[in-house]
C-alpha cells in the first residue's frame, strides 16, 4: 500500500522547490527589521549627520564636484548617492538612509548566493538569515554611511570571482565586474577597499593555476573603468584646488593610520566585535574550527583564510572603531551557520552518523565528529558524547541567561523609568525567546517528543534576535538616535522660524552641530562674533558664549547646550 502525502504538503514541497523560494523568505526576513520604527525619525550624529549635510550641500548647490571651499578629505560615492535619493525622493532621513538599505538587502542576496557556492543552500540561507538578525550589520544597514555600499561592492566582487571560476564560458564578463566592484569601491569608501581587497589576495594567488584570474586582462579593465568616476572627480579638484586635491585624500589616510581613538589598542576587535555580534561570534569561532578540521579544498582560502587576514588587518590600523569591523560580519555570518548547523545535527543526532551534503562539501577529518544526516532517528536518549553533552549545557545556559534577562526586564517594568521600560521590553522578548533552546532539548530527550529537532533548536536562536530587533526597530532604537533635537526643532515656535528665515552660525561645531547644519532649511553665514550679525537676524549659538554676550539678543529655544536666538538692537 503506498503512501500519499495530503495536498497541502505536497503544495508546500512544490513551493519550497521552487526557484525563488530562498529570496522571498529572506526577504520576509530582513525587510520587516528595516522598516519597523516607532514613527519618528533623527539622524545620528556624527558619521551619519555628516553624511546626510555633505549630500544636501552636493544637492542644494547643483555642484557635485566642488561644492566645498577647500579640498576634501573622502571620495565623493557616498554623497553622490544620498544627493541622488534626494533628488528622486526629496531631502529626509528616509532619504538619507534608503541607499543603505537597499543595498543592505542585496547584500544579504549576495551572501546567500555565496554561501550555495562554498557550502550548500541549507547553510547558505542559515548564514544570510544570520547576517539578517546580526545588530551592528542592521543598525548600519539604517544608517546614511558608505559602510554598507563598500560591502556590497565586495560581496559582489567575491560572488563574480567565484561564478567565473565556475563558468568559464562567461569568465571574462564575471572577472571584468570584479575589477568595477574593485574600482566602485574606492569610490565609495576610497583607500577602506584595500584591505577585503588584500584579504582576497591568498586566494588569487594559492590558487591561480586553478582559475588565473591574475592573467585575466578584463580584471585590470574592470578595475580601471571603476576607477574612472574618482580619476575625473580628481582631475576637476585639480583644476579647482591644484595638487592639495590628492594630497588631502592620503593626508587623511595617513592621519587615520597614526592615531588610536579612545584609546582602542590593538586587541580592541577581540572584545568588541564578540559583544555587538552575540551569540553569533561564538558560533562563528565553533564554524571556524570545523572548516579549519575538515577544509573546504577549493574555498578554504575565502572562507576561512579572508575572515582571518581581515581581522588581523583591522587590528593593526591604528584607529580601531566599532563600525570598522563591519566587512567581518558577512564571513562572520558564514561561519557561524556552519558552527550553529554543525552543533545542532551533532547535538540531536550524535556523532556517528554522516551528514551527506556537509560532508560533500569538506574534508573529513579524523579528529573531528562527522555531522549527522538531520532524518536520522539516532539520539532520542540521554545524551552519551561529550559534543551531546556540551550541546546540552549550551542550552541549559542560555535557558538561564534567559531567566535572568526576564527578571531584570520585570524589575525595569516596576521600578524603570520610561526609557528603561523601553530597553526592558526588548529584554523581555528575547528572555522569553531564548526559553525555546532548553525547551527543545527537554521535550526530546526527558518526554520523547522526536518531532523536536535541530531545525526547532535553530529557530531558538533565529526568532528570539529577529523579534528583540523588530521590537527594538518599533521603539525607535535603530532610527530616532536624536529624540530631544527632533522634539525641540517641531515646536511651532522654533519651526516657524527655521522655515522662514535664514539661521547664522556662530561658531557652531561638534556633533550637535553637525546636526543642526542638517536640519536647518536656510542657512546664513558661519561668524566668529554675533556683532558680525545684522539686527534682528537669527543665529545658532553655544549656551556657554551666549551667557557671555554683551550684544542684546532674544533666547528662542535652547537644545543639546546650543541657543537659538534673534539679535535685538
Amino acid at each position: 500500500m503506498s503512501f500519499k502525502l495530503p495536498e497541502y504538503q505536497l503544495a508546500w514541497q512544490r513551493f519550497r522547490s521552487w526557484v525563488g523560494f530562498p529570496y522571498i523568505t529572506l526577504l520576509f526576513w530582513i525587510l520587516p527589521l528595516l522598516l519597523f520604527n516607532s514613527g519618528h525619525s533623527s539622524l545620528m550624529a556624527h558619521d551619519e549627520g555628516l553624511y546626510a549635510w555633505r549630500s544636501r550641500r552636493m544637492f542644494e548647490s547643483g555642484d557635485w564636484i566642488t561644492p566645498w571651499s577647500q579640498p576634501h578629505h573622502k571620495t565623493p560615492g557616498p554623497y553622490w548617492l544620498i544627493a541622488s535619493s534626494y533628488t528622486l525622493f526629496g531631502i529626509s532621513e528616509a532619504s538619507v538612509r534608503l541607499p543603505s538599505m537597499i543595498l543592505g538587502v542585496l547584500s544579504v542576496i549576495i551572501l546567500y548566493e555565496i554561501g550555495k557556492i562554498l557550502l550548500d543552500k541549507k547553510i547558505a540561507w542559515l548564514a544570510a538569515a544570520i547576517l539578517s538578525v546580526e545588530f551592528l550589520w542592521l543598525q548600519y544597514c539604517r544608517l546614511g554611511t558608505p559602510d554598507v555600499p563598500m560591502i556590497f561592492l565586495t560581496l559582489l566582487a567575491i560572488l563574480s570571482l567565484l561564478k567565473a571560476e565556475l563558468n568559464p564560458r562567461y569568465r571574462y564578463f564575471y572577472t571584468f565586474l570584479v575589477g568595477v566592484c574593485f574600482g566602485l569601491g574606492f569610490l565609495a569608501r576610497s583607500f577602506m577597499i584595500f584591505l577585503p581587497m588584500i584579504a582576497l589576495f591568498p586566494y588569487v594567488v594559492w590558487e591561480h593555476r586553478r582559475h588565473h584570474h591574475l592573467t585575466n586582462p578584463m580584471l585590470y579593465l574592470g578595475f580601471l573603468l571603476g576607477l574612472t568616476p574618482t580619476f575625473v572627480w580628481l582631475w576637476l579638484n585639480f583644476l579647482q584646488y591644484g595638487s592639495d586635491s590628492v594630497g588631502e585624500l592620503l593626508q587623511f589616510v595617513f592621519r587615520l593610520g597614526s592615531q588610536e581613538r579612545s584609546g582602542n589598542g590593538f586587541l580592541f576587535y577581540l572584545w568588541n566585535v564578540p559583544i555587538k555580534a552575540f551569540p553569533w561570534f561564538f558560533f562563528s569561532l565553533l564554524g571556524l574550527f570545523v572548516a579549519w578540521r575538515r577544509p573546504n579544498p577549493r574555498y578554504q582560502l575565502i572562507l576561512v583564510g579572508l575572515p582571518l587576514v581581515l581581522f588581523f588587518e583591522l587590528s593593526i590600523f591604528s584607529t580601531r572603531l566599532p563600525h570598522y569591523s563591519l566587512s567581518l560580519y558577512p564571513f562572520m555570518a558564514l561561519l557561524a551557520a556552519i558552527g550553529v548547523d554543525w552543533l545542532g545535527n551533532v547535538g540531536f543526532y550524535g556523532e556517528t552518523s554522516r551528514w551527506e551534503e556537509f560532508n560533500s562539501k569538506f574534508s573529513p577529518s579524523p579528529h573531528l565528529p562527522i555531522a549527522p544526516n538531520p532524518h536520522s532517528l539516532r539520539g532520542v536518549g540521554a545524551p552519551s558524547s561529550p559534543s551531546q553533552k556540551l550541546f546540552r549545557n549550551l542550552s541549559y545556559g542560555m535557558g538561564v541567561l534567559a531567566i535572568l534577562l526576564l527578571l531584570a526586564s520585570i524589575f525595569a517594568f516596576l521600578w524603570g523609568s520610561g526609557d528603561t521600560r523601553k530597553y526592558a521590553t526588548v529584554g523581555l522578548v528575547l528572555g522569553c525567546g531564548w526559553l525555546i533552546l532548553p525547551f527543545v532539548w527537554i521535550g526530546r530527550y526527558r518526554f520523547g517528543k522526536k518531532f523536536l529537532n535541530s531545525n526547532y533548536w535553530l529557530a531558538g536562536w533565529l526568532i528570539p534576535a529577529w523579534l528583540a530587533l523588530a521590537v527594538a526597530g518599533s521603539n525607535g532604537f535603530l532610527s530616532d538616535y536624536n529624540p530631544e533635537m527632533r522634539t525641540f526643532l517641531a515646536q511651532p515656535a522654533i519651526a516657524q522660524v527655521l522655515q522662514n528665515h535664514s539661521i547664522h552660525f556662530v561658531k557652531v561645531g561638534g556633533k550637535t552641530g553637525v546636526l543642526l547644519d542638517f536640519y536647518t532649511p536656510h542657512h546664513g553665514e558661519d561668524v566668529e562674533q554675533i556683532s558680525q550679525l545684522p539686527v534682528y537676524s537669527y543665529a545658532w549659538i553655544s549656551a556657554q558664549q551666549a551667557t557671555n554676550l554683551s550684544t542684546p539678543h532674544r533666547v528662542l529655544g535652547t537644545v543639546q547646550k546650543y541657543q537659538l536666538i534673534q539679535v535685538l538692537p
